[in-house]
């Protein structure tokens, strides 16, 4: 490379938590090259040089994968490079041997034919304003920079089997996303009775999409557990750090269910503990919080902040309704879903109810999944200024906590921006049907006020 010439990174990859693009449009393998070289600079000017790297499954994703390796050993880092596998691993790579950061290759829960990058340093996901400073600093090279081949697989596997001792029989997702291997030698591992489900992994995703927080992701899973008479099952997202469950009637047990069954759980060891759920979680889980002896404190969504407002709160429990769930008690305050997975299992057999007795338990209430609205990401200040200021005469209650919430006798609706696309995410919630049914006419009517449709 000519030394005067400089790796670019594209500034349109930026998100709120992480870098994404289309392959070929908007990334390719010089901005791989480019956010190793920043990356790089970022880290050495804090004393930084060991980094894990790792990748997803995606088509894609070993060239970027190759290119990121590069760029970070040209800017003096030394790479521990781990083969093909999920998210969690990394951090918990870094974790056991103390590294300073770790990168993956990873597009989550995003098409095919999107790829990007999870980048921790310090000790912390790097995300926000700090990403703006893979464009800011000099990319220049440095010496020193080697590559270490690691695979903590089995160390890994070895935690999360820790937590489980009796038996429970259970179907396992994994979307063809990149947890297929890990689950495949897990269920080897594991007490009870185990099926799998689309554990190659294929980057084209050609069953279905590996995100569990949409209902149609989980009708394999939830035909799965019904047809060999299971417990549960459990599906992840494309890169693992995401956890969706159905029980053995096959019904979804959503994000905020499964935190509250796992609130309860480590209440009974930890009494008084914080728990933090995102705005979009139900009512009966901060009431379910707070009957069960703990501290309910609801935080904004997105995966990378409701773990700052767990670290700010010093809470043991966090997640959100799109299923980032974090532990902070015996775990290293990272996303996990097969970890979540094996506190989920604990728990159950713990709670002396089935999964299904508990959701049953619940009080009854009902719900809109998450709904996701095309939005241009220009577009979404002005629209939730906007619809803030229609609703702040209203009767309700308004948190602005993360977007707008409010909660009125019917129930409760949320319209929120999303962080990683060019979305609104809007959540309602009654206690029957028909309060459900009034509740989303409201926050539609506000919507096609801004030309939006809720459908």
């Amino acid at each position: 490379m000519d030394p005067i010439q400089r790796p670019a990174i594209n500034p349109a990859l930026r998100r709120s938590y992480d870098l994404r693009g289309v392959i070929g449009r908007t990334l390719d393998g010089r901005d791989a090259h480019g956010v190793g070289r920043a990356f790089a600079s970022l880290a050495r000017a804090t004393n930084k040089s060991r980094i894990a790297v790792s990748r997803d499954g995606r088509l894609s994703s070993p060239d970027l994968e190759a290119e990121l390796v590069r760029g970070l050993v040209e800017g003096g880092m030394r790479v521990f490079r781990m083969p093909l596998g999920p998210t969690p691993l990394v951090s918990f790579t870094i974790h056991r041997l103390g590294l300073d950061g770790g990168i993956i290759v990873t597009g989550s829960h995003n098409p095919a034919d999107q790829n990007g990058f999870k980048l921790h340093l310090g000790g912390n996901p790097l995300f926000g304003e700090a990403l703006r400073a893979l464009w800011e600093v000099d990319p220049a090279a440095a010496e020193g920079g080697d590559i270490v081949e690691v695979d903590l697989a089995e160390d890994y596997l070895a935690a999360l089997v820790s937590e489980v001792d009796r038996p429970l029989s259970v179907a396992w997702d994994s979307g063809n996303g990149a947890t297929g291997a890990i689950v495949e030698r897990l269920v080897r591992l594991l007490p009870g009775r185990h099926f799998t489900l689309l554990t190659e992994i294929d980057g084209r995703f050609p069953n279905h999409h590996p995100d569990p927080s949409v209902p149609e992701n989980l009708r394999d899973l939830a035909e799965g557990v019904v047809g060999h008479g299971l417990d549960l099952g459990i599906a992840f997202d494309g890169d693992g750090d995401r956890i969706g469950l159905v029980d053995s009637a096959g019904e979804i047990v959503w994000a905020d269910q499964l935190l509250l069954l796992l609130a309860r759980d480590l209440l009974r060891d930890r009494p008084g503990s914080t728990i933090v759920a995102d705005v979009k979680s139900s009512g009966t889980l901060f009431e379910g919080i707070a009957a069960a002896g703990g501290r309910p404190v609801m935080g904004p969504s997105g995966y990378v902040l409701v773990r700052e407002k767990m670290l700010a709160e010093a809470a043991p429990l966090a997640g959100e309704m799109s299923g980032h769930i974090f532990f902070g008690d015996r775990w290293h305050h990272a996303d996990d879903g097969l970890y979540v997975a094996m506190r989920a299992l604990r728990a159950i057999t713990r709670s002396g109810m089935t999964l299904q007795e508990f959701r049953e338990s619940l009080p009854p209430v009902v719900a809109t999944p998450e709904l996701r609205l095309p939005c241009p990401d220009e577009r979404k200040a002005e629209i939730l200024a906007g619809i803030a200021a229609r609703v702040v005469d209203c009767r309700g209650r308004i948190d602005r906590t993360d977007g707008i919430r409010v909660t009125e006798a019917d129930g409760w609706w949320l319209l929120r921006a999303s962080g990683t696309e060019p979305k609104l995410t809007a959540r309602c919630e009654a206690a029957e049907p028909e309060a459900l049914h009034r509740m989303k006419a409201r926050l539609a009517e506000h919507l096609r006020a801004f030309g939006l449709d809720l459908d």
